[in-house]
């Protein structure tokens, strides 16, 4: 069973909490983008990440035009989802990870559903994802949420139209 999900703009207030999960249970690769830091969760990389989120706190309207948010699970911080508005009217870009002890019980179908009703009450009718074809988890949660999946030039790209309602879990 799922323990209840519920998603938590990321601020100033849940950032360590989000950090702590990420440096135990996650790859700096995986969670924020590449910089020129010592290996694994070093003081450098930890900035980064920090850095890396704040400059989301603007939001949808902000410069990175970016709304990320803790995933929390049980009243837990166990993760992140985002939305990052696109070029094209009305579309969202998205993207999650999970802790590695967070994986595998729901929550990140749970997590992009949540997602998906913030992105219609911005506006959005469509939501994009990219991955590639060996990340089956992502693959799972998004086929979960009704994404239609195209593989192209070694990635995957999912597209989640809001017209629609998308299946329960």
């Amino acid at each position: 069973m799922t323990r209840a999900v519920r998603l938590e703009p990321v601020n100033e207030g849940n950032l360590e909490p989000l950090l702590s999960v990420a440096a135990a249970e996650a790859e700096p690769g995986d969670v924020m983008p590449p910089v020129e830091a010592p290996a694994g969760w070093s003081h450098a990389r930890r900035e980064a990440f920090r850095e890396f989120h704040r400059a989301s706190f603007g939001g949808l309207d902000g410069p990175t035009r970016t709304r990320m948010y803790a995933i929390l699970a049980g009243g837990e911080v166990v993760g992140m989802i985002r939305m990052t508005r696109c070029d094209e009217l009305g579309t969202a870009e998205t993207g999650m990870w999970l802790g590695r002890s967070a994986r595998g019980q729901g929550i990140g179908p749970a997590a992009l559903r949540e997602l998906l009703n913030e992105a219609a009450a911005a506006g959005m009718r469509l939501v994009v994802a990219e991955t590639v074809p060996d990340n089956y988890g992502a693959l799972k949660v998004l086929e979960k949420c009704g994404a239609k999946l195209r593989e192209d030039d070694g990635k995957v790209r999912a597209e989640i139209c809001l017209d629609s309602t998308p299946p329960a879990l």
